[in-house]
């Protein structure tokens, strides 16, 4: 038996994104929680694994010629993970490139600029006092979300995935999609909202975002814990 897939991980959607990936393809894998609320992400046994100190990271211990590799950022791991199982991600090259461009955008656009919409909608408004000071984030973010949803809408307005059949692209792209954090309303984006529950309705889609669900914790929210996780969290440096 070959051991497990070892999955640094953290219930964000970046996390989800890895955890539905490998429930979608049955790979077995175990859990290694990186608990980002209290820095373990900037700890030298983590960055030997993701030097940018950020999960998810995985180290596949029979990784090629038998021998253990370790991959930190998101869409490296899912396009490696699609190769491994031979599922979700098809050689041929025409499918291919279709999947890498949405996934390619789901990497450098939704989520970095949703995450960014998280920070000034969630996070910051418990952090600047004055609330003035974040009201252009406020608005620059959310109108940008707003943007990259109809950008999805439309692709999604004539085809059931984001790249032909369901693959990596729509399993990047799913955790990334939450209105009520984003300021957005599903209901103006009718094709979005059935990919959705489309994806949603997957067992191993269900299965990959509980995971570790527990774990989680208002970072928004009051309280002297919540605001030591923000530190942690927000004004890193290099270091």
């Amino acid at each position: 038996m070959t051991a497990p897939i070892e999955l640094w991980y953290w219930p964000t959607p970046n996390g989800w994104k890895v955890s539905i990936a490998l429930e979608e393809m049955g790979l077995p894998y175990q859990m290694k929680p990186v608990n980002i609320g209290i820095g373990e992400q900037f700890t030298p046994a983590f960055q030997a694994i993701s030097p940018n100190g950020r999960m998810p990271a995985i180290i596949d211990p029979d990784g090629p010629g038998g021998e253990p590799l370790s991959i930190f950022e998101s869409g490296a791991i899912l396009q490696y993970l699609g190769n491994k199982s031979g599922q979700f991600y098809p050689t041929d090259v025409r499918a291919r490139v279709e999947i890498d461009q949405w996934l390619f955008w789901q990497v450098g656009g939704l989520g970095p600029m949703a995450g960014q919409t998280h920070h000034f909608r969630q996070y910051a408004p418990a952090i600047i006092k004055d609330q003035r000071q974040i009201a252009y984030g406020v608005r620059r973010y959310t109108d940008e979300t707003h943007r990259l949803y109809g950008v999805m809408d439309k692709r999604l307005a004539d085809r059931e995935y984001l790249a032909g059949d369901y693959s990596i692209a729509d399993m990047a792209a799913w955790p990334w999609i939450l209105p009520e954090h984003q300021g957005q309303d599903l209901a103006h984006f009718p094709h979005l909202a059935a990919w959705m529950a489309r994806v949603g309705a997957r067992p191993a889609v269900k299965a990959g975002r509980a995971l570790g669900e527990e774990m989680r914790r208002n970072l928004a929210a009051s309280g002297k814990g919540a605001e030591e996780a923000r530190k942690v969290l927000f004004g890193q440096r290099a270091r």
